[in-house]
């Protein structure tokens, strides 16, 4: 096999690693390798001013919108659309340095390399060059997550995405306002858009992939549950008098768990992530618990089966604990592919480089879901170790950042060719 030429030199690995390093330090957690940099905390306003100063400093010009995504524009092609590639930087309260991040650097640094030859020689040019930050993907602070590309795809609307609030009432618009990440930008149009994370799953280092082509996301199903009861002593009222709310939601937290058993080994994923009890006192029994849940599934049958099975529960709970339980907001997807000629496109990219690829199904939510249904979309993946995600814990080798970007360089020179137009 002959190896194609990569766009990323020795000294380009280098400048790349040192930005990553310097972007790792925002909203670090002391004494681990993690961060906590929540969609418009002080800790994202930080990175994004710096984010901004980098590819203002590589000629692009950067633009906010009404939501608060964050684009970095560079125009070789006056008029033509643009090739868009990107991820978030927002993250878990506390997690890993990689999951997000690494999608907005890398393309960033991709698109620096492409926009060098494209500007050496602009008859390669069929389109222009664009870097996203995405808004809120992960969902923590505000919900529901991937909030800056539901809104930009239209699947939201921005008025009920800016008056949304956090757990201690500030809304989206206030907390932009904040750290002046608000905008009035209206993105040109897109011709393609590319995103790469790490995997947020153990397969590929297990098989010794170093690209992963995402062929399709796993359908889901995520819910918010209110439990209401009625607030009484902890210590004086009989147990047979009690209407418990926290007894209510904690039965659904097992429940949950118990409907993963009811199907093959690794046909389902359910999860409860948040819990919000009330009054939360030591002597009262909690009338009201808020409960996030979430069943996840290759096969959209299988999270049929699973909503009927909770929905069985649930009403089964509402009976034997005298508690009301009201879903205030769901959210779901079915499995969904993504293009074979993206997918190609890819594995011919990695075939060139001398990289090992394989296609490979994204568990987890990415703003290129989103994307995928308005413009050709590439996904790719590089390796996590073991597989650890939304934890301090999370890692993946410099190697693989490094062979990743030299990948998604290759996806965007040829997509600023003009492929998948």
């Amino acid at each position: 096999m002959t190896v194609s030429p990569s766009l990323i030199s020795v000294d380009r690995e280098a400048e790349f690693l040192a930005d990553w390093a310097v972007h790792s330090r925002f909203g670090a957690v002391e004494g681990t390798n993690g961060v906590d940099r929540q969609a418009a905390s002080a800790a994202d306003g930080q990175q994004r001013k710096w984010f901004e100063d980098l590819l203002v400093k590589h000629g692009f010009s950067v633009h906010r919108d009404a939501i608060g995504n964050q684009f970095g524009l560079l125009e070789l092609v006056p008029g033509a659309p643009y090739v868009l590639t990107g991820s978030h930087m927002d993250s878990q309260p506390t997690a890993g340095r990689f999951d997000g991040a690494y999608g907005v650097m890398s393309s960033a640094h991709a698109c620096f390399a492409v926009a060098d030859e494209l500007r050496a020689d602009p008859s390669k040019a069929k389109f222009n060059l664009a870097v996203v930050n995405w808004f809120n993907e992960e969902g923590s602070r505000f919900k529901p997550s991937m909030m800056g590309s539901n809104v930009f795809t239209g699947k939201a609307e921005l008025e009920a995405a800016l008056t949304t609030r956090d757990a201690a009432g500030t809304t989206v618009a206030e907390a932009l306002d904040a750290i002046g990440e608000r905008g009035d930008f209206t993105v040109p149009e897109i011709a393609s858009y590319a995103e790469i994370h790490v995997q947020q799953g153990r397969s590929m280092e297990e098989d010794g992939v170093t690209i992963g082509l995402v062929n399709a996301t796993w359908a889901a199903h995520k819910y918010e549950f209110k439990v209401t009861g009625a607030q009484a002593h902890s210590g004086s009222t009989l147990m047979a008098d009690r209407q418990d709310a926290l007894l209510g939601a904690a039965r659904l937290v097992v429940a949950a768990r118990e409907l993963v058993d009811d199907f093959e080994p690794g046909a389902l994923h359910t999860a409860c992530g948040q819990l919000t009890v009330y009054p939360n006192s030591p002597v009262v029994v909690a009338s009201e618990v808020s409960l996030l849940l979430d069943l996840r599934s290759p096969s959209a049958e299988v999270i049929a089966s699973a909503h009927e099975k909770l929905m069985s529960t649930i009403a089964q709970v509402s009976e034997d604990d005298r508690v009301e339980i009201e879903i205030v907001a769901e959210h779901s997807w079915d499995q969904n592919p993504y293009s074979e000629d993206g997918v190609e496109l890819a594995r011919s990219a990695a075939n060139d480089l001398g990289l090992t690829s394989a296609k490979v199904m994204t568990v987890a939510g990415h703003d290129s879901t989103n994307m995928k249904d308005e413009v050709p979309t590439v996904m790719l993946f590089i390796p996590s170790v073991d597989g650890v995600s939304h934890s301090l814990q999370e890692f993946t080798k410099d190697e693989d950042l490094v062979s990743g970007l030299h990948h998604l360089t290759e996806v965007v020179r040829r997509l600023a060719a003009g492929a998948l137009a």
